[in-house]
């Protein structure tokens, strides 16, 4: 098998929604994968603070200054990874406190495994406080911003 047929089949591989490709011919065989990424990323869950339990409201969560559970609602993080305000180091920060969202906002990136996913605010309301520190590491449900 020439080099140009296996680039060829790596070019259709990755250009098709398969994951892996077997080609056998005579004693020759050839493997070829695609990294997978998991499932769909879940999307970020809000957290009415009003519904929370008492042990909860008296026991401080990652991410969460104080253990007071303050009005609103909570952006958590969907998955383990690294929380960025700005989608770069010299670029402006995507919400500040005061800031008006909507569900479809883009409030922050977690950066997991390299893969940068944007955050959305999942709710219409005014960013109240923003509880992550730039460049943080976060744990899934670690809550990020309270929007009111």
């Amino acid at each position: 098998m020439e080099l140009e047929q296996i680039k060829e089949l790596m070019r259709c591989l990755e250009e098709s929604k398969l994951s892996k490709l077997v080609y056998k011919k005579g004693d020759v065989e050839l493997h070829l994968e695609k990294e997978s990424f998991a499932a769909p990323m879940p999307r970020p869950r809000t957290v009415p603070a009003e519904t929370e339990s008492a042990f909860q409201s008296e026991v401080p969560l990652k991410g969460e200054r104080g253990g007071n559970v303050a009005p609103g609602t909570y952006v958590t993080s969907p998955m383990v990874g690294t929380f960025y305000a700005s989608p770069g180091p010299d670029q402006p920060v995507f919400v500040k406190v005061g800031d008006s969202v909507d569900e479809n906002t883009v409030v922050c990136i977690v950066e997991a495994m390299k893969v940068l996913n944007e955050v959305k605010a999942g709710i219409s309301g005014t960013v109240a406080e923003i509880l992550a520190e730039n460049a943080q590491a976060v744990e899934f449900g670690t809550r990020l911003l309270r929007i009111v």
